[in-house]
């Protein structure tokens, strides 16, 4: 097939084609034959397509079908889980029906997901819980593991996934010892990649996409079966993904993570090994003293010559401790394959805390945060692009590129100096939506500078406002939980619509509770900007306090700007401007879901209209009408 022919774009797509005849609300779609097409042909061909699909545009089954009528494996790459179920539970199978057939698909999750039989058994035999309300989730694992066919936690209802005990019985890479284990063959990841290796199509999601390219060339090895052919949906999200598992990190949780399980085997076993113990006492020791220390530094750069006498102190006693640990544990004569892999687990984190520490390498960016009661020393890539290129792109025969937010001032310049591309293609595909007729953008004048203190109060005004008009029905985002908190505390009073907050209940939990709550408001913050999807007049308004600029102090991208710096560029205008310009395209994307939405679109920064480089992001935005006065809005959602 030679890409996928106008014929049979239209056979499938075409007002009388296979997917009318299955689908009764089916709407003809011209932009959705056509990225089929340019799917089609690069697929067949060979080169990289990057297609920026407006809202509305059917990208997934424009993109599905010609990968399954390609006749060879291709991995489908989704930003969020929320997409790779709806692939799942529902493109994929509208397909196949429409097609008539049955087809080879399977799915993968990141490896923490599945149960690891032989770190179940341990646990069952000499595991022990940090927290006594987590005994009754484990007896509900209890239930289900005998009983299912895939291993996914998924399965599992109401289990959190925070749920500590789950990290000691997961398949995570760092604990696999590979097919050195009894359970090798009944394994669940083993079981998950058999199931890709014989799959037509595989369904992945970034995550597991980028720590399957991270671990290529360990011991742990790739889980995703070998492939030439990549789809990656929501490709903006790809650089921020690829960030978090091309670093390097060592936490307090980590090191705690392995004094517990060298425990465990050690008891499993029935060995006394006291010498071990004596080193796992020792290593606690200095792991609470050294990291108590660290976290008073949270949040700053770790540049070379940083440390002062006392942590560089602590630090070599801690690599002594690692050190101790791997040679008492290598001295067990009797010592099982797991114990093993334990000692050497040891070593990789004193080497990983040698190079965190060290901060030596330019390529990096290290600092320290603390999360809950986890300390991080985290080593983090200042650009992925040259990575990304050698493990990912250059490998692959066709990759495709997709998402409605990738362009930024019409065109891919910004993406493809992030991600390392050189397409072959490139293609944007307008919303079919009219949003010229469907959306109003309210952008009120007169407001202070977002960094202003009477900023919140005039917000906090301004919501009440619209929410009056809007009858509720809404998402009011913000760029930090700081706002969040002062809005709501100074609009609850003044709001007579039920209000929800992110923190007071599961993501999933809070989304079905705004969906089922008639005139329901919801206020969040950046897990809400994107991959949420709520169609029709439940969600009639989305509210944005400002735009979505990070933070300058924030690490990563402190570096990143110093580097576009050093080279002579405009780190604002190349690189905060644009990342801003894509959040913002989310955030404000959350709201015309089909062609019978309507709603007002709210961005309560000023800087919008009012500065220069406000023009960049308006002319990204979708063509909504721009007004100033609430009273131009109040018409519209009648």
């Amino acid at each position: 097939m030679p890409g996928l022919a106008p014929a049979a774009a239209i056979d499938f797509f075409g007002p009388r084609g296979l997917l009318a005849r299955v689908l009764s609300t089916y709407e003809e779609r011209a932009a959705q034959a056509r990225l089929a097409q340019a799917v089609g042909q690069v697929l067949t061909e060979g080169g990289v397509l990057l297609a920026e699909a407006g809202t509305g545009t059917g990208k997934t089954l424009a993109y599905l079908l010609p990968a399954v009528e390609l006749g060879r494996r291709v991995v489908v790459s989704t930003g969020t889980k929320n997409l790779q179920e709806q692939l799942l539970n529902k493109d994929i199978p509208l397909l196949a029906r429409a097609l008539g057939r049955d087809l080879s698909v399977a799915v993968m999750k990141g490896r923490g997901n599945y149960l690891c039989l032989l770190r179940y058994k341990s646990f069952g035999q000499a595991g022990s819980f940090r927290r006594f309300d987590e005994i009754p989730l484990f007896r509900a694992v209890e239930d289900w593991a005998p009983r299912t066919e895939t291993g996914d936690r998924g399965e599992v209802e109401d289990l959190p996934d925070g749920a500590d005990f789950w990290r000691e019985i997961s398949a995570a890479s760092e604990n696999c010892i590979g097919q050195a284990c009894p359970d090798f063959e009944p394994c669940w990841v083993t079981q998950m990649r058999q199931r890709a290796l014989e799959a037509d199509l595989v369904v992945v999601n970034h995550h597991l996409l980028c720590a399957d390219l991270a671990v290529k060339d360990t011991s742990y090895g790739s889980v995703i079966p070998a492939y030439d052919t990549v789809i990656l949906d929501e490709a903006h999200l790809l650089e921020d993904v690829a960030t978090q598992y091309f670093g390097i990190q060592v936490s307090s949780h980590r090191v705690e993570d392995l004094c517990r399980d060298v425990e465990r085997e050690l008891k499993a076993a029935g060995l006394d090994a006291r010498e071990v113990h004596a080193e796992l006492d020792g290593l606690r020791h200095r792991s609470e003293s050294f990291f108590k220390t660290v976290a008073q530094g949270r949040g700053h750069r770790l540049k070379a010559g940083w440390m002062p006498p006392r942590v560089a102190e602590q630090a070599a006693a801690m690599r002594e401790r690692f050190e101790g640990l791997r040679t008492a544990v290598l001295a067990i004569p009797e010592r099982s394959d797991a114990l093993s892999a334990l000692a050497g687990r040891a070593q990789g984190l004193a080497q990983d805390l040698a190079f965190v520490l060290g901060a030596e390498d330019e390529g990096h960016v290290c600092f320290v945060e603390t999360r809950g009661r986890g300390v991080f020393l985290r080593a983090t890539p200042i650009d992925v692009s040259a990575r990304l290129k050698e493990l990912l792109f250059d490998p692959v025969r066709a990759a495709v590129l997709t998402s409605a937010t990738m362009a930024v001032d019409g065109g891919f310049a910004y993406l493809k100096s992030r991600l390392g591309l050189e397409p072959t293609e490139e293609l944007r595909l307008p919303s079919p939506f009219a949003f010229e007729e469907q959306a109003i953008l309210y952008v009120p004048r007169g407001m202070p500078e977002p960094s202003a203190p009477s900023f919140v109060d005039r917000a906090a005004d301004e919501v009440a406002r619209i929410l009056a008009v809007s009858r509720g029905r809404a998402f009011v985002l913000f760029t930090s939980y700081a706002n969040m908190n002062a809005v709501a505390e100074r609009v609850a009073s003044r709001v007579e619509y039920p209000l929800l907050m992110q923190g007071e209940a599961p993501k999933p939990v809070l989304l079905e509770t705004f969906r089922r709550t008639p005139g329901a408001v919801l206020l969040a913050t950046a897990s809400f900007w994107q991959g949420v999807d709520v169609a029709g007049e439940q969600l009639s308004c989305v509210i944005i306090d400002k735009l979505p600029f990070a933070s300058p102090a924030d690490p990563v991208v402190q570096a990143r700007i110093e580097r576009i710096r050093n080279r002579g560029g405009n780190p604002f205008q190349e690189y905060q401007v644009p990342v801003a310009i894509l959040m913002l395209k989310q955030g404000l994307g959350r709201l015309i879901r089909a062609s019978t939405d309507r709603g007002i679109l709210a961005c309560l920064d000023s800087r919008l209209v009012e500065r220069p480089y406000g023009r960049r992001f308006l002319e990204s935005l979708p063509p909504a009408r721009l007004v100033h006065d609430l009273a131009q809005v109040e018409g519209h959602l009648d």
